[in-house]
């Protein structure tokens, strides 16, 4: 007999969306039902796909997903709350958990339903799992991917690097960034 598994489920691999997303997609405009579907795909592939119906109408807003799960269809509620910001000047949205009743910005896809990440334990990231020799690599070479970054931002196509004659503010801290770097 096989001896079982003893790698975590990673969040990193799992099927999520944001509350950002939805409000991108117009899915959290006030007074409204929208329906629409969520997809997901890894290098062009389709990995998944749920039917969503958010209904901000309501005295208690939620959307209403929609899916198959191993064959198996789910269907179910996610409420959402909406706070003030600290600034007042608009509402911030989250998820209630169907499991947990945590507010949370994001949910993942563990075990067939769409949870807070508190909501199942066990589950990690995936820099939660590398090995020590993996993360000495990381902490050694990162400076220097650092630095490609920093370069990639001054290559991009309408990066500017003066205004009116004089440099920008955004060139001279890339330029600050790079030399303070001590990557040569």
């Amino acid at each position: 007999m096989p001896k079982p598994s003893t790698s975590p489920t990673l969040y990193d691999e799992a099927l999520s969306f944001q509350i950002s997303n939805l409000k991108k997609w117009g899915y959290l405009v006030p007074e409204q039902i929208k329906r629409g579907k969520i997809n997901w795909s890894i290098s062009g592939n389709p990995t998944g796909s749920i039917s969503i119906m958010a209904d901000t109408n309501g005295e208690q807003p939620f959307i209403e997903l929609d899916y198959n799960f191993r064959n198996e269809p789910r269907k179910y509620k996610i409420y959402l709350v909406s706070k003030a910001t600290n600034l007042n000047i608009g509402v911030v949205w989250y998820f209630v958990c169907p499991i947990s009743g945590r507010y949370c910005r994001k949910l993942y896809s563990i075990g067939g339903y769409f949870v807070h990440r508190k909501a199942v334990p066990g589950c990690m990231y995936e820099s939660q799992i590398q090995n020590k020799t993996f993360r000495f690599l990381n902490k050694m070479l990162n400076p220097y991917n650092y630095l490609e970054q920093l370069h990639d931002q001054l290559d991009e196509k309408n990066f500017k690097t003066t205004y009116a004659g004089k440099p920008t503010k955004r060139y001279l801290k890339i330029m600050e960034q790079i030399n303070n770097s001590g990557v040569r």
